[in-house]
């Protein structure tokens, strides 16, 4: 035999005796002899490699591996005996396509025989001849000429005995000309076909003639980048044929035998992705035929060692002959499990002078045996075209059991999948005893599957297998185009590895929501009160829902003692800690709370600052927070704020909102009007509230006097509102002036519940919900005593012990007020950075002259104090007097209660009088919401607007007369839902839709964070904003049944790319996630990414290398036009404009590497 034998089954070349046209009997057999191989190399890589390793180690032949320098840690490297770099210095697939480098480690280490595999030099005859011409002993076979019979013999071959094949050129195309030469003589469609390798790298079908040049030119480098060779065939495209193959196998003495066939339809790009064997459903008489020409054609030109014909077939069951793949296919496992033959053991025997009859392999002793599935695990993302991804595995785990088989090699945790190879991760082999049986093995495997680091098919291919056209009829190469259904993804969760890469980012970074003050979150957890076995008492949710919103208002209006609604789920914390109460620390005591409050009016826990502040700083789902505690609190009523029109009543009544209190921050009545209709409309009960300002019992204040207050409320009932709610924001009411309006009140509506809002900033809180409550009041607002005072509500322990015993009894157990306080003062630890009383000590009384509402009251001390302002915050107090002034004295709510803080802000920052504001207002630069308030953009105050100060603000800008919005058109949000199914997927809910309507920028930063992180939700508060100590460990329910427990380890050094390596163990297993350093980041260069949100940034689609640069700065583009080419895993995508426009700036060069998204220039349209 030779010194490097070349295995030429897997070289992909028909290396044969003789080329003859007449029956190989003419001739003498040749003389047996045996010469055994000791020692191979495989000149490839990945699975593949070990694939032939595996069967080598078998026989007792010693391996051989090549590598490049960028696949120094790959696995074909770890399973062969021995290993060398090749190419070194040459990009990563050159390296591999470096004939003298191979050569000479074949020679340097004395190795018998070389197996190419597939793709790479598996098709070169240049690889085959240096092996050829370094043998060291003489052949069996050296005495005859050898002959390479590539795709330019077959052909003739196959005419010359009728074998029916598709029209196509004899010999590789030179030029584009030849092309086009024929496209004119058989017409359109046609495909280039790479003359040197496989696996759908240069191919492309071509269907008109504007596409021939660009289409050339794409298949041609591919072909050249993966092969090393650009040559190129060119047939005319047979439309959704399907695709069958024969597995042939020969030896050297003109033994050819075939082991079935298997159908290769399913298809992307001209890229198999399913693989069967035998071929489903397959008419006999065509299985034979197909049986028959194969073993012919491999006769007649005396084929040794494995190989594949493979032919396309119509659906009127014509067959074409189209190639011999003279290697091993990535497929040939499916052929294995259903003949139990090891096709790579036979090559190195046949490679060995051994014959077929010798090992057993006659043609009737092979039987196929049920029927198997391949299906190939790749690193693309269905989703976006099937694009390449790259990255890192931080997870691994994949699915086993009876009947499956798994050929990989890049598929380990910690591998890291790069742009420049295929990206082929595992091929997933199912057997069964027919088609469904291996499918549901198949599914169930795949199921099975843990890939986190990067995208993969999986999700697609799980639909493949539970497509109905699979698994009960025939498919053909069209079957992925014509089932779109396929792309219906199911999103997968990735839950674990997401929260590792927060709780990460949490230790490298700091928390992801600003910290306005230097304080750590309590290391206590609070302990929750026992609760009683079986279902919670009745309450006032259950009269509502069985007599609905008329007669839930009859039944407050005729309950004997005093109703409390309880604001520590929403206003409490608004006003204390900055909204950050989050959903995990209301949920837990819930339970308790619906036990042991059910007499309670109701529970307030949505609305105001929580909707956005959910999303924005808590990264939560104010929806998700609504549904949950409705499922723990199912007695008590749900109230939320409601100001203004608003499009979410109809989708928070389904959510499980019960009362919605509707305000205006000017009592504008247009505005109050619109949300009590759509709140009645929902099916809620409608609580209008008046916001109270001013002092009714000050006969010198009379803008707001008694009688506005009264004939407010006239309309209000007239508009059909159940409840008549006060609404006093600074908690302005003292006794006296509550006995006057509450009396007043009372007489003017006898039968209609009063419900009064109020804050404890003067500490007199308590005494004025008192007054009302004697006064004729049906419900007032507390909050739980550790939540209660200062800017927050009047203390729910003080009204009930004050009450207990009399009329206004409020039936409520002061023990368990008691222990409901003390899970919130425990709790109200874990938000130390966000509590007022970091920098307000208590509350004050000149909150009478200022009128700051309680929640403003706290931002605007915080907002002294960080900005340096501490010392002045009595001038802020003072401003905020004459800032109201200057704006006509407003209601103070939100919003109108901003804009005279803004004013007020203005006015200390730039040491402004009130005086000095007036005549300098022509030419000063008021805040924006100054001058839109002035505008009209939140309607008319009570009194109108201040005047000359408006016209001097506004000059010549318009004004919006009426009601505002009222002029705008509706909101789409049919469009809105397909723009944000577009954007996030098919899983947008119509609470999302109402979301991205009203806050559209932070709904938009939302997803982005899930997107990274998950739901976070489920971390314990000291956790989501200080992450864990190292070496601290913890548990995290996930969801019922499912727990996570986890191990912090240790915090690695930085890298290269500004990353940190952040090591867990997670249920006992190590993991680890590379987390951005963005404080060292600052100080690195890094490309910069293309912001998704303008649409004239174009970012890569995948990580790769750029090919070519089609456009430069200040061309004129077309939307779809070619902008560049990028390469990735050795396939070529074009990157088109997405708008018309000219080029503002181009941000890479030929060669450039990218990362996914990475900026390549900017479009102005």
């Amino acid at each position: 035999m030779l010194g490097y034998t070349v295995v030429r089954g897997g070289l992909g070349l028909l290396a044969v005796r003789r080329v003859c046209l007449v029956s190989r009997s003419a001739y003498s057999a040749p003389r047996r002899e045996h010469r055994p191989i000791k020692k191979v190399m495989v000149a490839n890589r990945g699975e593949i490699a070990i694939r032939v390793f595996r069967a080598c180690t078998e026989l007792g032949i010693r391996t051989v591996a090549v590598y490049s320098e960028q696949d120094t840690g790959q696995m074909h490297r770890q399973k062969a005996d021995e290993a060398y770099l090749i190419g070194k210095g040459l990009a990563p697939v050159a390296a591999y396509l470096a004939i003298p480098d191979i050569i000479k480690v074949a020679k340097d280490n004395k190795v018998d025989a070389i197996h190419p595999g597939y793709g790479f030099l598996s098709e070169r005859s240049d690889f085959a001849r240096p092996a050829w011409r370094r043998a060291h002993w003489p052949s069996p076979q050296v005495q005859e000429k050898r002959y390479t019979v590539s795709q330019v013999l077959i052909p003739k071959l196959v005419r010359l005995f009728s074998v029916p094949v598709v029209p196509g050129t004899n010999a590789p195309i030179a030029s584009l000309r030849e092309a086009q030469v024929f496209a004119q003589t058989y017409g359109f469609p046609i495909i280039f076909k790479a003359a040197y390798g496989g696996g759908g790298r240069g191919m492309r079908v071509v269907r008109e003639i504007e596409e021939l040049e660009e289409n050339y030119q794409r298949a041609y480098s591919e072909a050249l980048a993966a092969f090393g060779n650009g040559a190129l065939f060119i047939e005319k495209f047979i439309e959704k044929p399907r695709h069958i193959e024969v597995q042939i196998l020969g030896d050297k003495y003109g033994n050819v035998i075939h082991l079935y066939e298997r159908d290769c339809s399913i298809q992307r790009r001209h890229q198999k992705v399913v693989e069967i064997a035998p071929a489903f459903e397959l008419n006999p008489q065509l299985r034979a035929r197909l049986h028959a020409d194969a073993v012919n054609l491999a006769k007649m030109v005396g084929y040794e060692n494995a190989g594949t014909v493979e032919f396309l077939v119509d659906k009127h069951d014509n067959h074409y002959f189209i190639e011999v793949n003279s290697r091993l296919q990535v497929e040939h496992t499916v052929t294995e499990e259903i003949t139990d033959v090891d096709l790579v053991r036979a090559q190195l025997r046949v490679c060995e002078g051994r014959s077929l009859p010798e090992m057993g392999l006659k043609q009737e002793k092979i039987r196929v045996n049920g029927c198997a599935i391949q299906c190939r695990v790749t690193t693309e993302d269905p989703a976006r075209g099937f694009q390449p991804d790259t990255g890192r595995i931080e997870v691994f785990r994949s699915g086993e059991g009876m009947g499956i088989r798994l050929d990989s090699a890049s598929a380990f945790q910690g591998a890291v999948i790069s742009p420049h190879y295929d990206s082929l991760l595992v091929k997933v082999i199912a057997s069964g005893k027919d088609l469904r049986t291996a499918a549901s093995k198949m599914s169930r495997a795949l199921a099975e599957f843990r890939v986190r680091g990067v995208k993969t098919n999986i999700p697609f291919l799980q639909n493949v297998f539970s497509n109905h056209q699979f698994l009960h009829s025939t498919v053909d190469t069209q079957f992925i185009d014509e089932n779109p259904d396929l792309f219906n993804l199911k999103p997968t969760q990735n839950r674990a590895q997401k929260l590792l890469h927060y709780l990460g980012h949490v230790m490298v970074n700091g928390p992801t929501t600003p910290i306005p003050v230097k304080a750590k979150p309590s290391s206590i957890d609070p302990v929750v009160p026992a609760v009683s076995m079986g279902d919670p008492p009745i309450g006032f949710r259950d009269v509502l829902l069985r007599d609905g919103p008329e007669g839930f208002a009859k039944a407050v209006r005729a309950h004997k003692g005093l109703l409390l609604m309880d604001t520590t789920f929403r206003d409490a914390h608004q006003s204390l800690l900055a909204t950050r109460v989050r959903t995990h620390d209301l949920k837990v005591i819930s339970p308790f709370v619906s036990h042991n409050f059910s007499n309670l009016y109701s529970l307030e826990n949505w609305g105001g600052a929580t909707f956005d502040v959910a999303m924005r700083f808590l990264s939560e789902c104010p929806w998700k927070r609504l549904q949950e505690l409705r499922a723990l609190i199912p007695n008590v009523p749900f109230q939320m704020l409601l100001r203004g029109p608003t499009p979410f009543c109809e989708v928070a009544k389904e959510n499980g909102m019960d009362i919605f209190r509707v305000f205006d921050s000017l009592n504008y009545l247009p505005n109050m009007i619109l949300g009590m209709e759509a709140a009645g409309a929902a099916g809620g009960v409608v609580e209008a509230a008046i916001s109270y300002t001013g002092d009714v019992a000050d006969p010198m204040r009379q803008k707001y006097s008694l009688d506005y207050y009264l004939k407010l409320a006239d309309e209000l009932i007239k508009a059909g509102t159940h409840i008549l709610c006060i609404k006093d924001m600074a908690g302005l009411l003292k006794p006296e002036g509550s006995k006057l309006l509450i009396t007043a009140l009372r007489d003017r509506f006898p039968d209609v519940p009063i419900h009064v809002h109020t804050h404890d900033t003067a500490g007199a809180g308590v005494a004025a919900m008192l007054a009302c409550a004697e006064a004729g009041t049906d419900v007032v607002d507390v909050a739980v005593d550790s939540m209660a005072g200062m800017t927050s509500q009047p203390s729910m322990g003080a009204i009930v012990a004050c009450s207990k015993g009399t009329k206004l009894d409020t039936g409520i157990a002061l023990e368990k007020v008691f222990d409901y306080s003390e899970y919130w003062e425990v709790a109200r630890g874990l938000y130390a950075p966000f509590d007022c009383t970091a920098t307000m000590k208590s509350g004050n009384a000149d909150v009478y002259e200022n009128e700051i509402p309680g929640g403003q009251y706290t931002n605007l001390h915080f907002q002294a104090h960080s900005m340096g302002l501490g010392n002045k915050f009595k001038e802020v107090k003072k401003a905020y007097v004459e800032a109201n002034k200057l704006l006509g004295d407003l209601i103070k709510v939100t919003p109108s209660s901003k804009i005279v803080g803004d004013l007020a802000q203005f006015m200390v920052q730039n040491d402004l009088s009130r005086a000095e504001v007036e005549e300098r207002a022509d030419e000063l630069s008021f805040p924006l919401s100054v001058v839109e308030f002035l505008q009209g953009a939140i309607g008319i105050p009570h009194g109108g607007f201040p005047e000359p100060f408006r016209s001097k603000v506004l000059k010549s800008l318009p004004r919006i007369e009426g009601r505002p919005g009222a002029s705008l058109p509706p909101m789409d949000f049919k469009a809105l839902e397909e723009t944000l199914r577009a954007a996030h997927g098919d899983e947008i809910t119509p609470e999302d839709v109402v979301s991205a309507a009203m806050y559209p920028k932070v709904f938009q930063e939302y997803k982005e964070f899930t997107s990274v992180f998950g739901p976070v939700d489920c971390l314990n508060t000291r956790l989501f904003l200080d992450g864990p100590k190292i070496a601290e460990e913890f548990e995290v329910e996930l969801e019922r049944g499912k727990i996570l427990h986890i191990k912090a380890l240790a915090l690695g050094d930085l890298n290269k790319a500004g990353q940190r390596e952040v090591f867990f163990e997670l249920n006992g297993q190590l993991r680890s996630v590379l987390v951005k350093d963005t404080v060292a980041m600052k100080e690195m260069k890094f490309h910069p990414k293309a912001q998704k949100s303008i649409k004239g940034q174009v970012g890569a689609p995948m990580p790769g290398k750029v090919l070519e640069v089609k456009v430069e700065v200040g061309a004129k583009v077309e939307k779809g036009q070619p902008l560049c080419v990028l390469s990735s895993m050795k396939m070529e995508t074009v990157v088109n404009s997405p708008v018309s426009g000219t080029v503002k700036a181009v941000h890479v060069t030929p060669d450039s590497s990218l990362e996914g998204d990475d900026l390549i220039l900017e479009i102005e349209e």
